[in-house]
């Protein structure tokens, strides 16, 4: 019996950006014991999808080509679960994390076909059960598809490294966001805002009006000298800097940070590894933190609960279709989007 084909997006080769996406058609995945099979409603690009085309993770990803990026960021349908399966069943909506590296690591007679059906960037995909959650009616593909990683790394960050309670409770501190505009950038000043913060924040001149709408108390253009400088316009020190941008020296945080200040990375180099070292050697009360998201089932509950009650919105950049895969791509690549770039099959 032959197997059912999909629709999906692939590369054969390191580097190339968009040019190099290539449309194919590949069989459906089967789900193990502990996945759902979805037909994907809503895929959500993540600058990490395309630094893996470049080589930035050689040589653990790709393991092989050709390779349907990564995409782990879904919302979809259900439309078929693994025997160990207890909490989903056809026709129920979801949103989740595709958890690729663990399809590519399971024992298989085809290891090649789980390869190649890994990623977001398709008609169907498999999930883990423990990385998906619920999806109600309030909350559409778009919007949860954008929460994963973008929205788990500004929740990790602000929960679990700088202690805000989401509730407001707690000591009031000063936070700095940098690159605000953006697809994590954009839910750190939201979820800042729940808790008990002052949040300064900067982004394109273009963008001030929007990042002051999600509710940061000051906003700053990053190419004047006081945003290049990171200098707070009610002359705080930041007990925290949500780290969202690139190419800002430990110099240029360090005198701007408050005693026991930190700065989280969220995308940390090799510069910004030396510096966390060199901190802990020292003992220095200012640290860098560089952050890699561990996703987890019950923080993303939570973001798609507050997405519910109307406390935290994902803004949509833009949407294509699959068969424009490479356009969203693209934008991606050029790194100006505002909010989450967003593929429908």
């Amino acid at each position: 019996m032959a197997a059912k084909l999909m629709r999906a997006v692939r590369y054969s080769g390191y580097g190339g950006g968009a040019a190099g996406l290539e449309h194919v058609e590949v069989p459906v995945p089967a789900p193990a014991n502990d996945e759902v099979l979805l037909k994907l409603e809503a895929a959500s690009l993540n600058p990490v999808d395309w630094k893996i085309q470049k080589g930035i993770l050689r040589p653990l990803l790709p393991r092989k080509f050709p390779h349907i990026p990564a995409v782990t960021d879904v919302a979809g349908e259900v439309v078929e679960v693994g025997s160990g399966v207890k909490d989903f069943k056809a026709g129920d909506k979801v949103v989740s994390v595709l958890s690729q590296v663990n399809s590519i690591m399971r024992p298989s007679k085809n290891i090649d076909i789980m390869i190649e059906n890994g990623g977001g960037l398709a008609e169907f995909a498999v999930a883990k059960e423990n990385l998906t959650v619920s999806r109600p009616s309030e909350v559409s593909a778009a919007e949860g598809a954008g929460l994963p990683i973008a929205g788990l790394t500004a929740h990790q960050a602000l929960t679990q490294v700088v202690g805000i309670n989401l509730d407001g409770s707690g000591p009031e501190k000063n936070i700095l966001i940098t690159a605000a505009s953006g697809g994590v950038g954009h839910y750190a000043v939201q979820l800042a805002k729940l808790g008990n913060t002052h949040v300064t924040a900067t982004c394109g001149a273009r963008n001030i009006d929007f990042v002051k709408s999600l509710g940061a108390d000051e906003v700053l253009d990053y190419k004047t000298p006081d945003g290049a400088a990171l200098k707070s316009p009610s002359g705080r020190t930041f007990d925290a800097v949500i780290h969202c941008a690139t190419g800002i020296p430990w110099s240029t945080f360090e005198p701007n940070l408050s005693t026991n200040g930190k700065v989280i990375d969220i995308t940390p180099n090799v510069s910004a590894m030396l510096t966390f070292a060199l901190k802990k050697l020292t003992f220095s009360k200012k640290q860098l933190v560089p952050l890699l998201v561990t996703p987890k089932k019950e923080n993303l509950e939570c973001l798609v609960g507050l997405v519910k009650e109307g406390k935290l919105k994902t803004v949509i950049d833009s949407k294509h279709p699959l068969s424009k895969a490479e356009d969203a791509w693209a934008k991606s690549i050029d790194g100006h989007a505002t909010g989450k770039i967003i593929v429908e099959p």
